[in-house]
């Protein structure tokens, strides 16, 4: 990969699809078969409300690195940041295996990017590395 890069991701995706059908059928044949009530069948199903909006509104997330500016949008936030005002890009890895990514300030100011705008770690890591930008991984921290 080269810069300029251009990271763009999208609510909608099949898996989300699949696993929102799944889950609705599940409680459908509870509600039907096990005559669950409809009260836990119903706070049940609100759990699906977020994966739902997704598959309906469909938010786009960007995050684009060139060879002066870091930006980023994802739903209502957008953010671009000269690449000279950042001191490191820290990566955390979470217990779910997820990694959350923030610009780093040289004032010490974390700036987090919103995780839908987060491209894949090791990909941008490299082209961090090649833009000229320090990069830190701190693995399996519960908060930061």
């Amino acid at each position: 990969m080269t810069l300029p890069y251009t990271y763009t991701s999208q609510g909608r995706s099949a898996a989300t699809a699949l696993i929102v059908a799944a889950v609705l059928a599940a409680l459908a044949w509870a509600f039907i078969r096990l005559e669950a009530a409809p009260l836990i069948i119903t706070v049940l199903a609100a759990f699906t409300l977020p994966a739902l909006y997704d598959l309906l509104a469909n938010p786009h997330s960007t995050l684009s690195l060139d060879a002066t500016t870091l930006r980023w949008t994802s739903g209502r936030q957008e953010a671009e940041i000269a690449l000279s005002e950042i001191d490191h890009l820290r990566f955390d890895t979470r217990l779910d295996m997820s990694v959350r990514l923030s610009v780093v300030r040289p004032s010490g100011v974390k700036i987090r990017i919103p995780y839908p705008a987060t491209p894949p770690h090791a990909e941008f890591e490299a082209l961090a590395t090649q833009a000229g930008i320090a990069t830190r991984r701190h693995h399996f921290s519960l908060m930061g």
